[in-house]
C-alpha cells in the first residue's frame, strides 16, 4: 500500500506499473535526483495536486492487480 510519505523512487520500485499514473498526473521527471528523496506529498504538492486522490489511484490500480 502507497502511503503520502513514500518516495516516488520508493513507489516505483515497488512496481514500475504505476508510472503512468504518476505520468498522467503530470510528474514527467520520474528518475530526477527529487524524486528519490521527495515524498509523494510533496511531489503532488509542488504539481498542485491532491495527494490523497493521487494515493487513492495508485492503491486502486495495485489492488485490482
Amino acid at each position: 500500500m502507497v502511503t503520502k510519505d513514500m518516495t516516488i523512487g520508493e513507489i516505483l520500485r515497488m512496481d514500475m506499473d504505476v508510472a503512468p499514473i504518476l505520468m498522467d498526473a503530470g510528474m514527467h521527471c520520474l528518475g530526477c535526483p527529487s524524486a528519490q528523496g521527495e515524498s509523494l506529498e510533496m511531489a503532488a504538492m509542488v504539481h498542485g495536486i491532491d495527494s490523497d486522490e493521487l494515493i487513492q489511484k495508485i492503491n486502486d490500480f495495485l489492488a485490482a492487480k
